[in-house]
């Protein structure tokens, strides 16, 4: 069983066979500093669309929750079930003696559940909680105060809001606890000092209410801006803070590629522009919408939501995290339309030295001016052109952001992860960089007209008449056109 994942929308195996195109984009606004808002849709034209069984029809599998670690702004309070219980009233408290509560946290009654991810909390604070079951009769006695401490105030805060759908599941605690495990490697993988706002939905709807086809298993919403070119790449290029960053600037076009570039709010914000959080929970943007972006999983899908996936399920977890990456600014303007760009197009080649920006031959992501290809990007217009080339299932790199995931497979973002690596380069820092990707040393020379000697990478490249001359580096005398001696 297969899957694409196409610009924020996942759809299923029998899709492999199908025509489709992009459909039209919920393009809200195109002006510079004003948020837009786009989503994409894949068409089946032709029949043996993979159907999933109605949500309603379907006896759900409930699922255990494992441990998960507390993120900067939530943790995940769990308990034992009580038997005979009809539900449970949970409290959260910073004291243990509960004289004062967390707000919307005294007595809430989460249903007959063992779990629940508590969330808008402070980073960096420990935090108590109790609980007490229910039944017709009343409510029985607390549990024990357990504790909880969220994770240290500095980098990268993921905040998640769990709409309905999530919250009245009867695998909300397993749901809650994925989307925060998911949420916890991101805020331990980047240390920018901004935060993130996703609503997260669990239903077979788009979030004005429209029904997803059969075909779709996940989706994503996202706010980007339109900023002039210079604008970003100057802010992109401030925000450098290791040698990759140096690296993959040192690639940027030395002039613009499109009038302006399109990232996504969260995108704009890691890089230091003002690009807020406006999207509301219908998917709509404007002033005062307090989300960056919303992540949809069908309800009707095939998911599982604890690892080790089982066979003929899809790994929620690697589709969320695909579409927290989209959320965060990964993607193509081929799947956006229009001639602007998006950060992601920045890094993309054919060859060293040749940019492919089209959906045309070879086309790889790269930070060091195409010498080396990290990964090949998707080139399938059935799946996302902002996506990586993917083997067939069972793959041999099953990567979160491939076009094509398949079942029982599953992976996550890392410092070293293709999707980390971009992620890095388009603006978001990494806690502990590794060492960039080195660029290759031309193959020698044996001699230069005129008594020169260059080694390394446009050492001397710009020299016409000059003599002479000795250059040893990285574009060492770039600027070197006459000179001698």
């Amino acid at each position: 069983m297969g899957l694409i994942v196409f610009g924020g929308v996942a759809l299923g195996p029998a899709a492999f066979a199908a025509n489709s195109n992009l459909s039209e984009h919920n393009i809200v606004s195109r002006a510079p500093f004003q948020p837009s808002a786009a989503t994409h849709e894949t068409r089946i034209a032709s029949q043996g669309v993979l159907e999933f069984p109605n949500a309603n029809e379907v006896s759900p599998r409930i699922e255990t929750v494992s441990p998960v670690p507390p993120t900067r702004s939530s943790f995940m309070a769990t308990w034992d079930g009580v038997s005979g219980a009809k539900g449970y009233l949970v409290d959260v408290s910073t004291n243990e003696s509960f004289s004062s509560y967390v707000d919307g946290y005294h007595d809430l009654d989460v249903g007959n559940i063992n779990g629940r991810a508590i969330t808008g909390l402070t980073a960096g604070t420990t935090y108590y909680y109790r609980v007490r079951p229910y039944t017709a009769a009343g409510s029985g006695g607390y549990s024990n105060v357990m504790t909880a401490t969220t994770e240290a105030p500095t980098g990268l805060i993921i905040n998640a809001t769990f709409d309905s759908s999530i919250v009245g599941d009867p695998n909300a605690a397993a749901i809650e606890a994925m989307i925060n495990r998911a949420i916890a490697i991101y805020e331990s993988l980047f240390s920018d000092p901004t935060s993130v706002q996703i609503l997260f939905r669990y239903a077979t709807t788009w979030p004005d209410g429209t029904l997803l086809p059969e075909q779709f298993i996940a989706g994503s919403n996202w706010v980007y801006y339109t900023q002039p070119w210079s604008m970003f790449i100057n802010a992109l290029i401030a925000d450098a803070t290791t040698s990759r960053d140096n690296v993959a600037n040192a690639s940027l076009p030395s002039s613009a590629l499109s009038t302006n570039l399109n990232p996504t709010g969260a995108n704009g914000r890691a890089v230091g522009l003002d690009t807020p959080p406006a999207m509301f929970a219908n998917g709509t943007v404007g002033n005062g919408g307090p989300y960056d972006g919303i992540v949809t999983l069908k309800s009707s899908a095939p998911f599982q939501f604890t690892r080790p996936t089982s066979a003929g399920y899809f790994d929620a977890q690697r589709l969320v995290e695909h579409e927290i990456d989209e959320v965060l600014g990964l993607g193509s303007r081929l799947n956006l339309g229009g001639n602007d760009l998006r950060p992601q197009d920045l890094f993309s080649w054919s060859s060293s030295g040749v940019r492919n920006l089209t959906s045309s031959g070879t086309r790889y992501f790269s930070i060091n001016g195409g010498s080396t290809n990290i990964v090949s990007f998707n080139q399938d217009p059935n799946g996302d052109f902002g996506d990586w080339l993917s083997e067939a299932c069972p793959q041999t790199h099953p990567y979160v952001q491939n076009a094509f995931a398949c079942a029982e497979q599953s992976s996550d973002i890392s410092a070293t992860s293709p999707e980390g690596i971009n992620l890095d380069v388009i603006g978001y820092d990494l806690v502990n960089t590794p060492s960039p990707t080195p660029t290759p040393t031309p193959t020698p020379t044996p001699c230069y007209p005129n008594f020169t000697t260059a080694e390394g990478c446009d050492a001397l490249s710009s020299l016409t008449t000059g003599a002479g001359n000795t250059a040893l580096g990285w574009r060492a005398l770039f600027l070197d056109t006459t000179g001698s001696f």
